[in-house]
């Protein structure tokens, strides 16, 4: 920290002085996309239920949408950035959801690891929190964030620091990475919790949850050090800002998100943060697209840029052919 503030890696973007935040700009673009959802984005509730319980015995990811997956492990499940509320802001305030969650809160199943990136109102929802039928679950934050787990009466949290581990049993060792990001919940407590990225560590297996980030030098150094990374999760939507500035440097593009690909050698890269919330002023069915068309750039084949609809459940064993 400095004077109080957690800080990017070094070598890391910086926004720029002239980025000017206006709401009222926000509200007056946001409201100009049209939002055209595919009637094949949103995978049936029953079926996504007959999903989970036909694969109950095997390893797999399921999208519940924006950056809320369930990662089945051997006998984990985690979940990651919860948020089942209608709309990511405090009351009735930020953008609402135009894709709801794949299954409603009541009906999760049972998951023993909860994995919260940073304290974004699109990641951390107080109000799913408050609800969470599995308070016994391990909980594991980036620092400074232990406390809205305490207040809604979570038992087992674990705040790390970037580089930090911890083992929830003998199947899962989960570290928290450096990601190019920041912090904030009201006026008055800007980047005073601590943002990052997880690694999770399975049977060999590598998964890099690396979530919100703007590309940076430490993705070079992350795969150097803990790289090739079999799956790799990462942000692919909330990019443009035009008028109000170019873009957000704390957002990857989709081509920068296939570019950390490279850089931490994932061998498949999963695009999400798109398609549940408007947080930014592209199509919100841009991503996608973009993403999976830049994958050859970066000497990847196009399924290698690996695209889920909400409610959608692939085996590990699909993910990694």
């Amino acid at each position: 920290m400095i004077n109080g503030k957690f800080q990017n890696p070094p070598g890391s973007p910086k926004r720029s002085d002239s980025s000017k935040w206006s709401y009222w700009t926000y509200f007056k673009e946001t409201k100009k996309l049209k939002i055209n959802v595919p009637k094949d984005h949103i995978i049936d509730e029953n079926l996504v239920l007959q999903n989970l319980k036909k694969n109950e015995n095997d390893d797999y990811v399921a999208w519940i949408g924006h950056a809320t997956f369930l990662i089945k492990l051997g006998k984990n499940i985690i979940i990651t950035d919860p948020i089942f509320s209608k709309n990511a802001g405090p009351l009735f305030l930020g953008s609402y959801r135009f894709a709801k969650p794949a299954i409603p809160l009541n009906v999760l199943p049972k998951t023993n690891i909860l994995l919260l990136t940073h304290s974004h109102y699109d990641h951390l929802d107080t109000r799913t929190l408050s609800k969470f039928p599995y308070k016994d679950t391990n909980v594991v934050v980036p620092l400074k964030l232990d406390k809205f787990f305490k207040s809604r009466g979570f038992k087992n949290i674990k705040e790390l620091d970037w580089y930090q581990s911890i083992s929830i049993n003998d199947e899962v060792n989960i570290t928290l990475l450096p990601a190019v990001h920041w912090s904030k919940r009201t006026p008055f407590n800007t980047n005073k919790t601590l943002w990052g990225s997880f690694l999770i560590e399975y049977k060999g297996k590598k998964i890099l949850f690396a979530c919100d980030t703007g590309i940076g030098n430490i993705y070079n150094e992350i795969g150097n050090k803990y790289g090739p990374i079999d799956i790799l999760f990462i942000n692919i939507g909330a990019y443009n800002f035009k008028p109000m500035f170019d873009r957000s440097v704390y957002h990857t593009t989709p081509e920068e998100a296939v570019e950390i690909g490279k850089m931490v050698k994932a061998k498949k890269i999963i695009g999400m943060h798109w398609g549940t919330f408007v947080l930014s002023f592209e199509d919100p069915f841009e991503p996608p697209v973009r993403f999976k068309n830049s994958a050859e750039k970066y000497g990847y084949k196009k399924e290698d840029a690996v695209i889920f609809k909400i409610g959608e459940l692939k085996t590990i064993s699909e993910i990694i052919k």
